[in-house]
């Protein structure tokens, strides 16, 4: 008898242990499936609750039976639990919301109305549904953002600059630089792989005060997929008329404490529309995340690119005009590989404080015989090439340690970043013949004659060493209003050995840039921001050490005494939530004052003579718009209004009487006036079924400095279709719908006999995509 009331006595306990046990749950995000934290969870009328950590999981009573999930950025959600049943819940975005979590503005999650910077978020649906070929369709949906394409994914870009290829925007992954400071490449989105980026930030104008030199125009911040909340995997082929094809899969999961997801793409294009641009891509991905526990967390990524094309180059008037896409060149190519890697550790404090170190890996090689290094003289049927390679190793590591206080509700950022990366870079001569036109004012095809290794161009070594440290100070001085101060010290330093000259030595480029900001919330989704930053870019190293045809008056041979650029930029802004959350918009109003901005001064010949000098100007205003009066009809509206000019500059060419007073000039290669914009439908009586319009807009613009020659812009559309019926999507993107015939880039020297070289936009292309996506529960 006494063993039968212990037996019931311990039952009784158990039961009672196993009744008051709490329930566990997991919040994630409907489109992606990654977890979601920082979820508000409540229950009991709103009188109790609790939030998601970094996995999206939560804990709460055993005896709720209903709650609400609300989070910024997504819709809220009241969900009646069923007993015995596991809690996952996905979570739908409101697309129309610009109420969002960023990380870029400070390395870590803030509301965009807390952040005084102008900067955007391209949403996971955003990124789904475009379906992107190459990076610029996606990138270019941001107010104030042109992404030029030059075919084959390379590109150049526009954020608060003219159209260019200098050193002033920083591209990241995960919030690490892809490339060192000093080795820049207007090209390295290339080395990206597009199907596994689950968002993408960007910032416009400088943010050198978080991150540092070339962070001057603006940062596109490239968030990678996280591993999902459930099982799941994609895998998909995209094909259009022109030769081009491309297989790319994706798949996640997360086991306990463990958590991965793989993805990669294989793409090739094969005669193509424009001769000689076959190329060949692959890309694949891999992150893994290993929760230690609910507030410590290991993450580490891993990225490989392989990239070889052919670069066809632009063409003259005579063959863009009519059409006749044959390149000048079948010889130039573009071999490009990138290893990155890091690994980063992570810890939650109390109250919200949070502190983080990475450590990170780059391997990267870019070799290349470049169409833009012909050099070539009016009428001459000879010219000159070049064959360069340019290779570097990194190895760094960013830390960073946010505290929250409660003194005016105010946290305190602290950081600093270390990057060791040894580069090489040499190039040397081709010789070339010039198969004329009649005119002889153009040629209709270069053709290799012999490489000169033995005339040298360029030949360094030089060992890249950045180190920094930044501060940022935010806080609530009254109710409504936020303040941020920001300052950063950087030493972009290296040491060299050319040895063209047989020199060696080192060069400092030090600099120490402010950052001054304030968010003001009206109320009832309104406010506003203004805020005061400075940025610098110091000169490329393959400036600086590119060897100059005609040496100086004084003897220099070398590009050793050009200065880093220096920019202070004043911006105010705001946004305002309208006609019951149906109408967004994001405003910024900037004026950008520069100082010795790298120019490239096209010569009679095709080169290149760079200056850093002078004084310049910009100036504009951006928009930012959507529309959701359904959910059936989503608009979106993106633009800018912008001047580019010079305030004091004279341009010196090799010639000692062409000597060029450019003030109040525009700059070339900008246009005043872009816009992109894209109603979508969503019709009810086809579930799963969309299709969207798009037309991207760009004014026209002076090709050289002297403004002599203009060309006169464009304008195109775009046609997205999909439907998707039990995981199977079939899609088409009619890019081009109209056939336009455009140029993406036009640009002339400032000499007489100079002729306008296009790059052409490719004609009427029908992408045709299938894919497959598996889910679990």
């Amino acid at each position: 008898m006494t063993n039968f009331f212990c037996m019931l006595l311990g039952l009784f306990f158990s039961l009672g242990a196993i009744a008051q046990s709490p329930l566990t749950g997991q919040v994630y995000d409907a489109q992606t499936k990654e977890p979601l934290p920082g979820v508000t969870v409540s229950w009991a009328d709103g009188k109790s609750g609790t939030t998601t950590d970094a996995n999206g999981h939560f804990s709460l009573p055993n005896v709720v039976s209903t709650i609400t999930l609300s989070a910024v950025g997504y819709r809220q959600q009241t969900i009646t639990l069923a007993p015995g049943k596991p809690i996952r819940i996905a979570l739908e975005a409101a697309i129309e919301d610009l109420q969002t979590v960023v990380v870029t503005g400070n390395r870590e999650a803030a509301l965009r109305t807390q952040t005084p910077i102008a900067i955007s978020k391209l949403s996971p649906r955003l990124i789904e549904e475009t379906k992107p070929t190459s990076i610029y369709e996606v990138i270019n949906k941001t107010p104030g953002v042109l992404m030029v394409n030059l075919n084959n994914e390379q590109h150049m870009m526009a954020i608060r600059q003219p159209m260019t290829t200098n050193a002033y925007f920083l591209y990241l992954e995960d919030g690490v630089p892809v490339r060192p400071m000093g080795v820049f490449n207007h090209n390295a989105l290339l080395e990206m792989n597009q199907f596994t980026v689950s968002s993408i930030e960007v910032v416009k104008g400088p943010v050198s005060s978080i991150y540092g030199p070339e962070a001057v125009g603006g940062a596109v911040n490239f968030i990678t997929q996280r591993p999902t909340a459930v099982p799941t995997a994609r895998v998909g082929i995209q094909a259009d008329q022109w030769g081009y094809q491309r297989l790319q899969f994706g798949a996640g999961a997360r086991q306990g404490k463990f958590g991965i997801y793989i993805g990669g793409l294989v793409s090739r294009q094969r005669n193509s529309w424009l001769a000689s641009s076959d190329y060949d891509k692959s890309s694949y991905f891999a992150r893994l995340e290993y929760a230690f526990t609910a507030k410590t967390r290991l993450t580490g990524t891993l990225s490989y690119n392989d990239y070889n094309s052919q670069t066809s180059g632009s063409v003259d008037s005579t063959a863009f005009f009519a059409r006749q896409y044959v390149s000048t060149t079948d010889f130039t190519y573009r071999k490009t590989f990138s290893l990155r890697s890091r690994l980063t550790l992570e810890h939650d404090w109390a109250n919200g404080s949070q502190s983080f170190i990475t450590a990170f890996v780059r391997n990267n090689s870019v070799g290349q015989n470049p169409a833009y290094s012909i050099r070539w003289t009016s009428g001459s049927a000879t010219a000159t090439g070049q064959i360069n390679s340019n290779d570097f190793k990194s190895y760094g590591a960013i830390a960073q340690h946010t505290q929250h206080l409660n003194f005016l509700h105010s946290k305190l950022t602290i950081g600093a970043t270390i990057d060791l990366s040894p580069n090489t870079y040499y190039a040397y001569q081709t010789d070339l013949t010039a198969d004329l036109r009649a005119d002889k004012k153009s040629v209709v095809k270069y053709t290799l004659l012999k490489e000169r290794p033995d005339i040298q161009l360029a030949n360094y070594q030089a060992d890249i060493h950045n180190t920094a440290a930044y501060a940022q100070y935010d806080f609530e001085p009254i109710t409504k209003l936020r303040l941020s101060a920001g300052l950063r010290y950087d030493q972009m330093a290296f040491d060299y050995t050319n040895a063209l000259d047989k020199t060696t030595g080192g060069k400092d480029y030090s600099q120490v840039t402010p950052k001054l900001g304030a968010t003001y919330d009206l109320g009832g989704g309104k406010g506003l921001y203004a805020n005061y930053a400075r940025g610098f870019s110091p000169p490329a190293l393959t400036a600086i050490f590119l060897k100059r045809t005609t040496p100086t008056a004084s003897g220099d041979l070398f590009y050793y005494n050009l200065q880093p650029a220096k920019f202070d930029n004043v911006e105010i802004g705001g946004w305002a939530s309208l006609l019951n959350n149906k109408v967004y918009v994001d405003a910024a109003l900037y004026q950008m004052n520069g100082t010795n901005e790298l120019l490239n001064i096209r010569q009679p010949d095709n080169s290149t003579d760079y200056q850093s000098a002078g004084k310049t100007l910009h100036r504009g205003v951006e928009l930012g718009l959507t529309y959701r009066p359904s959910k059936q009809l989503f608009f979106r509206f993106g633009g800018t209004h912008a001047v580019h000019q010079f305030v004091e500059f004279t341009l010196s060419q090799r010639t000692s009487d062409a000597l060029q007073n450019v003030n109040g000039k525009d700059m070339p290669s900008a246009p005043r006036t872009l816009w992109n914009t894209e109603i979508s439908y969503y019709p009810s009586w086809l579930k799963n079924f969309r299709t969207a319009v798009e037309w991207q807009h760009v004014s026209g613009w002076y090709q050289n400095q002297i403004n002599t020659v203009s060309y006169g812009g464009y304008d195109f559309a775009n046609v997205r279709l999909g439907y998707q019926y039990k995981g199977i999507e079939l899609y088409t993107n009619v890019l081009n719908a109209t056939n336009a015939l455009f140029a993406t880039n036009a640009t002339r020297g400032n000499n007489a006999t100079d002729r306008t070289t296009y790059t052409p936009a490719a004609p009427r292309t029908f992408v045709v995509g299938l894919q497959y996506s598996f889910s679990g529960k």
